[in-house]
């Protein structure tokens, strides 16, 4: 993966897929969500910031696992929130 300025996108060699279509946090919490990110670093599938606990970018942010990919059936991209890049692949 090529994303010019962004070491992080750069540094995926292999994406993580979400094991199962369900934000791990929003299960916990009985919450519902909008869409689907998994992190590339250590793989967990968290809701995005249109869902109310926007459960992805707080991982983000708590654990410095800087690169989500959409986990949206037919959605090919990853996005690197310290960076505010994005990529398709």
């Amino acid at each position: 993966m090529t994303n010019d300025g962004c070491a992080h996108i750069d540094g995926v060699t292999t994406v993580k897929h979400a094991k199962k279509h369900v934000c791990e946090e929003c299960v916990k919490i009985g919450a519902r969500w909008v869409h689907l990110r998994t992190c590339q670093s250590c793989g967990a599938t968290l809701c995005c910031d249109s869902s109310p606990n926007m459960h992805a970018s707080k991982h983000a942010r708590s654990t410095n696992h800087p690169v989500i990919a959409s986990a949206e059936p037919g959605e090919r991209w990853l996005y690197c929130y310290p960076d505010d890049a994005f990529s398709e692949y």
